[in-house]
């Protein structure tokens, strides 16, 4: 088998470092990648610098990262959709709780992954440009089809609607989920009202948003309830520190009763890459505790179901194989979902993706940060 290099965290906060790992032996229901590219995402740098508080169960040595295209050079005994040689992109989920993290990681030259996470890539598609998508996708799809969130029908169901009379609200138009929570929306037949930037609020109306607002606006929320115009909201997705109590408010005001939380209300930045987590995260997860139980309380009393979304759940569930093995493949296909945002590359190879994960903590807008492999 060939050699794997890998940025490999050795230790708990450790910096990543290069070392070669042996080269995945796919299961029966997965598939081996060689990694061409992949993508950063917050969780990364959530993971790196606050593991021992956020994710106790991942064990080092760890291989991090989630989104993986590339091609396939191994297959298990019970895959059917895919044969070697393939163009596949696909989520990685090593460093889920039960899960391995060196097998299944995406910061190497080859990683496996689940067959029923995995989708063709179309050759007209980068594999740079494919690798952006995974877990925006998936927990784009969470957020609106799992039954505990929104619980919308998926795009192409039977009981999907025709009149497109409903209406998601998407408050972070242009963050990773919320541009496939855009696309996925329309795919299923539902209006979308969104916020962003004035600078990129032009790219979420491309993706389907037929109203688009600016998140920085004081009337911001009154400016979404104008946008809704009366027709029934069937839930909204939060996505930013200050997003929940806005779409709490919007949703109060249009009878809406679900709520999707994608991002926490008090950002761990700040002490994500401290030398020390404590005692420096003592105040930071107080605050982090109390705002998230101020906002369930304020999100009961007004009659919504809310619930934080976990991005890679849909691996344990019938939304996995149905996003992945049908909708993601079809809409790439057919032009119908674009692999959005507009991968930034910053390097190449194992070396690089430290950096990567560095400048995805400094702040990227509408774009994600990718390392070629």
């Amino acid at each position: 088998m060939p050699d794997n290099s890998a940025a490999l965290l050795r230790e708990p906060r450790g910096a990543l470092v290069v070392d070669r790992v042996p080269v995945p032996v796919p299961a029966e229901d997965e598939v081996v990648v060689r990694v061409r590219a992949a993508a950063v995402n917050p969780v990364d740098w959530v993971i790196q610098g606050t593991g021992p508080v956020t994710y106790r169960w991942l064990r080092t040595p760890a291989v991090l990262g989630s989104d993986v295209a590339g091609e396939v050079v191994a297959v298990g005994s019970g895959v059917t959709r895919f044969a070697v040689g393939d163009r596949v992109v696909g989520l990685a989920t090593g460093t889920d709780r039960g899960r391995d993290p060196v097998h299944e990681g995406a910061f190497q030259e080859h990683t496996a992954l689940l067959e029923r996470l995995t989708a063709a890539v179309p050759d007209d598609v980068p594999l740079e440009q494919a690798a952006v998508l995974p877990l925006g996708a998936s927990t784009a799809a969470c957020a609106l089809f799992q039954p505990k969130h929104l619980g919308l029908p998926l795009p192409g169901a039977a009981d999907a609607p025709s009149d497109r009379s409903g209406v998601v609200v998407v408050w972070g138009g242009s963050t990773s989920v919320g541009m496939n929570a855009v696309q996925l929306a329309r795919a299923a037949g539902y209006a979308v009202v969104s916020t962003a930037s004035p600078r990129n609020a032009a790219t979420v109306r491309s993706l389907g948003a037929e109203v688009v607002v600016d998140h920085g606006s004081p009337t911001a929320v009154d400016d979404l309830v104008a946008g809704v115009a009366g027709r029934p909201v069937v839930g909204a997705v939060a996505l930013g520190t200050t997003s929940t109590a806005a779409c709490i408010e919007v949703l109060r005001r249009t009878g809406g009763t679900a709520l999707a939380m994608a991002s926490t209300p008090v950002s761990l930045d700040r002490i994500a890459g401290r030398r020390r987590l404590f005692p420096a995260m003592l105040p930071v997860f107080t605050r982090l505790g109390l705002a998230t139980l101020a906002l369930t309380l304020r999100a009961r009393r007004a009659g919504i179901r809310a619930a934080f979304v976990w991005g890679s759940s849909l691996r344990d569930d019938d939304l996995g194989p149905e996003l992945w093995g049908r909708v993601l493949p079809e809409g790439l296909a057919d032009g119908s979902i674009r692999p959005m945002p507009e991968p930034l590359v910053v390097g190449h190879g194992p070396g690089a993706v430290q950096g990567a994960i560095d400048r995805q903590r400094a702040g990227v807008s509408a774009r994600k940060v990718v390392v070629t492999l």
